[in-house]
C-alpha cells in the first residue's frame, strides 16, 4: 500500500511541477466553474432543440440531481469521513508544491468535487443526451479529465483524489441517467 501513495505523490509532483505562467492561467480558468457556463448553456440549448418541453425539464433535473448528488456525496459521505488533507495543506508535501493564486481549497481533499461533478455530468450525458455520439462523449470525458488534471497541477488534489471522486460521479451519474430514462419514459406513455 506505501508504494500506492509513494506514486500519488510523485505524480503529484511531477504534474504540479511543469508550472509555467502561461498554464497556471489556464489550469485556473480550467478549475473555476463559471469558464464553463458557455458549454452548460450550449448542451442546454442542443438539448433543447432534440426534445420537446417536458423531457428536456427532465434532462434539466437529471443534471441538476447529478451535480446535487455528486458534490454533496463528495463532501459528506467521503471528506468529512476520510479527512485527508488536501496536499497542499499537509505539513511534508505541501511546502514542496507550487500554489497558483495562494488558493488551496478546504482542509480536506478525498475525493475531489470537481473530479465527481464533471465526471459525473460527463456520464449522465453520455447516457441521456449523447449516447451514441463519439465525438460527443469524447469532448465530454475530455473536458471532465482537463478540469480533473487540472486540481492536480494546482496542487490542490493528489490524482487518487481525482480517481476515486471520477468513479464516484460516474456510479452517481449511472443512477441518475436510469431514473431519467425511467421518468421520460413513463411521461411518453
Amino acid at each position: 500500500m506505501e508504494w500506492l501513495k509513494e506514486l500519488d505523490q510523485a505524480l503529484l509532483l511531477w504534474i504540479n511541477g511543469l508550472h509555467k505562467p502561461w498554464l497556471d492561467s489556464l489550469m485556473w480558468a480550467f478549475s473555476e466553474k463559471l469558464t464553463w457556463v458557455p458549454l452548460y448553456l450550449w448542451v442546454a440549448i442542443i438539448a433543447f432543440k432534440k426534445w420537446e418541453l417536458k423531457p428536456f425539464g427532465l434532462l434539466i433535473a437529471g443534471a441538476l440531481l447529478t451535480v446535487a448528488l455528486t458534490d454533496l456525496g463528495s463532501v459528506h459521505f467521503f471528506k468529512n469521513v476520510f479527512m485527508r488533507y488536501r496536499p497542499c495543506h499537509h505539513h511534508d508535501i505541501g511546502p514542496l508544491l507550487h500554489i497558483v493564486n495562494d488558493h488551496c481549497g478546504g482542509l480536506y481533499g478525498f475525493v475531489s468535487s470537481h473530479a465527481a461533478n464533471h465526471a459525473g455530468i460527463a456520464v449522465f450525458l453520455s447516457l441521456t443526451l449523447f449516447k451514441g455520439n463519439g465525438k460527443w462523449m469524447t469532448a465530454l470525458f475530455g473536458w471532465a479529465f482537463v478540469v480533473s488534471l487540472s486540481r492536480v497541477y494546482l496542487g490542490v488534489h493528489y490524482p487518487s483524489d481525482i480517481a476515486a471522486g471520477a468513479l464516484f460521479g460516474a456510479a452517481v451519474a449511472l443512477f441518475t441517467s436510469r431514473l431519467f430514462t425511467f421518468m421520460a419514459q413513463r411521461q411518453s406513455t
